[in-house]
């Protein structure tokens, strides 16, 4: 699913990604795992095309993401969900909008997206606060909304950037219970972290980031 064949990035004289090979096959799920400025964010911004490797290829199923077209990058994007320690969640808007934003943003079918809001939301058990604005939930509810709101076109890829960063471990067992389900559907997913005890807890593998070369999960 995910293919990095040799990946560096540099901005100037830093080096940011040294060298970087991997693959994750569909329906794994992984741990991105470092120190600040180890490389994390730079890879994950990789993976959404928000910036190109200065050496090497990233391949993502058909995709190979140096190559893609104008008309190939919206195509690509709804494949990838993003989750992020924010979920940058529109204050003014009920929960049902703020998951519906993507669907309606990619021109999908009206008629349709009423199902999809409603099965993502069933997913992170937030069904019955479709209504309520994101200023009258918790943090916890919020990131769980931030999760639909990524899964709602269905993707092959899921990535997360410290989705547990400001959630206690409770919450946090949850939010990576929800995760574990997306895999066990055939959804890859790949989740940078720096909590090392969330990782310990679970089975799942590791790569490790040390100054932008992977030191860990080749």
């Amino acid at each position: 699913m995910i293919e990095f064949q040799n990946v560096s990035k540099r901005y100037g004289a830093r080096v940011a990604l040294d060298d970087v090979s991997f693959r994750l096959d569909p329906g794994e799920m992984s741990f991105l795992v470092g120190h600040s400025g180890a490389g994390k964010s730079t890879l994950l911004r990789q993976l959404i095309c928000l910036e190109a490797p200065t050496e090497g290829r990233v391949l993502v199923g058909n995709f190979d993401l140096r190559r893609l077209t104008a008309e190939q990058l919206p195509i690509y994007r709804r494949k990838v969900g993003v989750v992020f320690q924010d979920p940058q969640l529109l204050m003014d808007r009920s929960v049902y909008d703020n998951v519906a934003l993507p669907l309606q943003a990619s021109g999908f079918d009206r008629k349709a997206i009423p199902h999809r809001v409603e099965a993502a939301l069933q997913q992170v058990d937030l069904s019955e606060l479709a209504g309520v604005l994101p200023t009258a939930l918790s943090s916890g509810q919020r990131q769980r909304v931030g999760i639909a709101r990524a899964v709602v076109h269905r993707p092959a890829l899921l990535l997360a950037d410290e989705p547990t960063g400001n959630l206690d471990p409770d919450l946090s067992k949850k939010i990576m219970k929800l995760f574990t389900q997306f895999r066990n559907h055939g959804v890859t997913v790949l989740i940078a972290t720096h909590e090392q005890a969330l990782v310990e807890s679970q089975p799942f593998r590791v790569l490790r980031l040390d100054g932008g070369r992977l030191v860990e999960g080749q």
